[in-house]
């Protein structure tokens, strides 16, 4: 097609083009493969974050790249295409007719598309779960003891398995939101612009010094005055950072109308940590380890056999049952490895045992029934018997 004008050359021959209208294309001076330039397929959802540059690409070089917003994760898939599909750039382009042969129109321009790369494909994104199963790696390698903590700041020789905010996001495939909340759910605690896990044995003196203070200066565990609380915590030689993140991890803040900071410590936390504790030495009789279970937690925090769903698991050996430590925090999740290694604990499972393992699953666009039926075979003789699931 030829024009009279050259008011709309290059890309933007395509934009005004009406329908039913044709443009004609021609190699630009730069052609060539561009295997740096990649076309991105957007949902129209995530149009503003990537125009407005709140996104960002994560990975490292052996790991498959991610693009992260502020609160979601999303694989990065290339998909190819069968079609000639031609990328012509938003410059100023044009291309003389160096070869005319209509008489007439000689003396004019010719406005034409200029392709620079033939794109074999594009780039598509899914959303998925945040990859997080490094996160608790990484933390782990330098977890804050009672003998190695230090107030000072760290030095450069002793940074080792050490991570601050940057490190974890340089790291770590997860938007900003999700990996505040894998911190969260790991209790991890931030020392010195570094973030850390607490050892579970530290954790379990600072705790058992709160409820010690509690009974002998007769705190309410419903009421904790955070002030005197980590007043006394120093007192007693532990740092004012860990005993302030120990009402975080096992209480919630009391909203009272008042200056004060209170705090109230969560029943099932804490009952959980010391369950945690006991089954740390090994299997035990379910009468014994009750008996020790509520020997060890507080008075009003009695505690009961539901409290540890996804924490222990249950075992007949003869006319009596045994309980020993399983925690679902220990587990990874990926589903496909998740499954893999609760069907080689049980190859059966019943469903009143299965899912305190598998309802904190996070898999974008795939329900709980989803899961089961891509990694399990239900068994079910009859309705009035309880659905088995084992592996696929």
């Amino acid at each position: 097609m030829e024009s009279q004008e050259t008011s709309s050359i290059g890309a933007e021959a395509l934009l005004h083009m009406s329908p039913g209208s044709a443009v004609s294309v021609a190699y630009h001076p730069l052609f060539g493969p561009h295997d740096d330039l990649i076309v991105l397929e957007l949902d129209d959802k995530l149009l503003p974050d990537v125009l407005h540059e709140r996104v960002v690409i994560r990975g490292l070089p052996d790991e498959d790249a991610v693009l992260c917003t502020q609160s979601k994760t999303f694989a990065m898939k290339f998909v190819g295409t069968s079609n000639s599909v031609l990328l012509i750039p938003p410059a100023n382009q044009y291309v003389f007719d160096q070869n005319p042969q209509n008489g007439a129109n000689n003396h004019k321009e010719k406005v034409v598309a200029p392709v620079i790369k033939v794109v074999p494909g594009n780039m598509e994104l899914v959303e998925v779960a945040p990859r997080l199963d490094k996160l608790k790696l990484l933390l782990s390698q330098n977890p804050c003891r009672l003998e190695e903590f230090d107030s000072s700041e760290v030095n450069p020789e002793t940074r080792a398995g050490l991570y601050n905010w940057k490190d974890l996001k340089n790291n770590i495939q997860a938007s900003d939101e999700e990996l505040r909340s894998g911190l969260q759910a790991l209790s991890a605690v931030e020392i010195n612009s570094y973030w850390r896990l607490v050892d579970e044995r530290y954790m379990n003196m600072i705790l058992e010094m709160v409820l010690r203070n509690a009974v002998l200066n007769d705190w309410s565990l419903s009421a904790l005055n955070e002030d005197e609380v980590v007043s006394m915590l120093v007192t007693d030689g532990f740092p004012a950072e860990l005993a302030r993140h120990c009402l975080h991890v096992y209480g919630e803040k009391v909203i009272d109308g008042t200056d004060t900071c209170a705090w109230k410590l969560d029943k099932k936390r804490v009952c959980i940590h010391f369950a945690r504790e006991i089954l740390r030495g090994g299997k035990m009789k379910l009468e014994s380890f009750m008996d020790e279970w509520r020997q060890r937690t507080p008075d009003e925090m009695q505690p009961t056999f539901d409290l540890v769903e996804g924490e222990v698991l249950t075992e007949r050996i003869g006319v009596e049952t045994w309980v020993r430590g399983f925690s679902v925090s220990s587990l990874p999740s990926t589903p496909a490895e998740r499954f893999s290694i609760l069907f080689k604990e049980r190859p059966k499972w019943e469903w009143k045992d299965l899912q305190p393992y598998i309802r904190d699953l996070n898999v974008p666009g795939l329900t709980s029934e989803g899961l089961l039926l891509k990694y399990t075979r239900r068994t079910q003789p009859s309705p009035e018997i309880e659905p088995i699931f084992s592996a696929r």
